[in-house]
């Protein structure tokens, strides 16, 4: 076992799983804790991974039950455990404090140091000096403090700093690596740093910092934090190592030759733009108000009534619940729960196989609802974004193809491009 990640949100934990499977390395995402039956059904994986949603709970939530999650990545005795959070880093002291997930992960493992690696460049993003910096929609890079993420409804990412961003969050010492040296490393280490943050500029600087890492988990195994960079960073090292191969592996054969039915609960720009992109394109929406469904089971029944009669005759269907600012009041889990609940429905029982969830924390509550308990990944369809293929005991949701795609994540057309990969 090379690897093994707890990602906060299941958007976030499908791009790790992307970065591995997609570079060779035989990986499965399991949906909650896994039974020792449903890991006897992957027995040549070396990397393993749990899905959660901590990214929109309470510090109460992840004191009770992180340890226990924690203690189950560590009886694989992989020498790398990721806790993964989103590349924007958004957090608060009250929603998904990466802070305090850190001191849960650093009471269970024990490590040396916790390395703190956001920077990924694939996806745009940057750390300098400490600050994080990400690309817009229009291709623009930004201080994440002027970037859209600064107006996140419920984690606005106001804070560049991302020390000072954490010291908000924990009294964990956090010391920072510029130049990814192991003189410059030793150094804040002899400083008792407790936590090391890494900047990344580019993909050198990112390699160097998995080399570092690498090395110093064949000595003890480390508890780390970080976006999908860290796993993006550990990939050349371990090709150097020959650890694993240079090949990529090939595509799984798809099972879908029916319509794309799309789920929204995103009040991103970009997801915006995507969903107007695909209705000037021949896709099906239907808007959904939020509150109304909550308190309404005819208007659940309505959606779907129209979004089945949409699939049977071939259109693909696209259900949404914002195009522009939110209703705040009408967000959280509950609403992804229902959202979920409609999807499985469909699922079951019309001949839609491919379904596209859009917006982290709508995809983890939504998700749950399925009745699936592993993904594997089955072909690429943009950076960040894989297809993947369900494993579940339920007959009807065997093998389905899912695309879970965070809130910034995808060009312009990704909707058209996630239904023909």
């Amino acid at each position: 076992m090379l690897y093994t990640f707890y990602g906060d949100d299941f958007t976030g934990s499908t791009d790790v799983l992307d970065q591995l499977a997609s570079n060779g390395v035989p990986s499965v995402l399991f949906l909650a804790e896994p039974t020792p039956e449903h890991c006897a059904r992957f027995p040549d994986v070396e990397a393993i991974g749990i899905a959660g949603d901590s990214r929109s709970r309470s510090p109460q939530w992840m004191t009770e039950n992180l340890p226990r999650i924690f203690a189950t990545l560590q009886s694989f005795r992989a020498p790398i455990n990721h806790y993964k959070v989103c590349s924007t880093f958004d957090s608060s002291p009250q929603h998904g404090s990466i802070g305090r997930a850190l001191e849960l992960g650093r009471e269970v493992f024990h490590p040396a140091f916790i390395p703190i690696v956001v920077a990924a460049p694939h996806l745009g993003r940057y750390v300098v000096n400490g600050e994080l910096f990400a690309v817009t929609l229009d291709g623009q890079i930004k201080r994440i403090d002027q970037h859209p993420m600064a107006n996140h409804p419920v984690t606005p990412m106001r804070e560049p700093d991302l020390r000072r961003h954490l010291a908000a969050q924990t009294s964990t010492s956090i010391g920072l690596v510029t130049n990814h040296t192991e003189t410059e490393l030793s150094l804040q280490l002899h400083g008792e740093a407790q936590a090391i943050l890494f900047d990344g500029a580019d993909e050198q600087a990112l390699a160097a910092t998995g080399e570092l890492l690498w090395s110093h988990a064949q000595q003890n195994p480390l508890f780390a934090v970080g976006s999908s960079g860290l796993t993006a960073a550990l990939i050349p090292a371990w090709r150097n190592a020959a650890l694993i191969a240079n090949r990529q592996p090939a595509p799984a054969q798809s099972q879908n030759s029916g319509p794309l039915l799309v789920v929204s609960g995103s009040c991103s720009p970009v997801t915006e733009g995507q969903i107007r992109w695909a209705l000037a394109n021949g896709f099906q929406g239907i808007a959904i108000d939020p509150a109304k469904l909550l308190e309404s089971a005819d208007e659940l029944d309505r959606i779907r009534t129209i979004t089945a009669d949409g699939l049977t005759t071939g259109k693909s269907v696209i259900l949404y619940t914002a195009l522009g600012p939110p209703d705040t009041s009408a967000c959280g889990d509950t609403l992804g729960q229902a959202l979920g609940r409609i999807l499985r429905h469909l699922l079951q029982t019309t001949n839609t196989r491919r379904a596209v969830l859009c917006g982290g924390d709508t995809a983890s509550h939504a998700i749950q609802q399925l009745g699936i308990y592993a993904f594997t990944w089955a072909a690429p369809v943009q950076t960040g974004a894989p297809l993947c293929q369900a494993h579940s005991d339920h007959p009807a949701l065997q093998g389905i193809e899912l695309v879970l795609k965070g809130g910034q994540v995808g060009t312009l057309d990704f909707l058209h491009v996630a239904h023909r990969a």
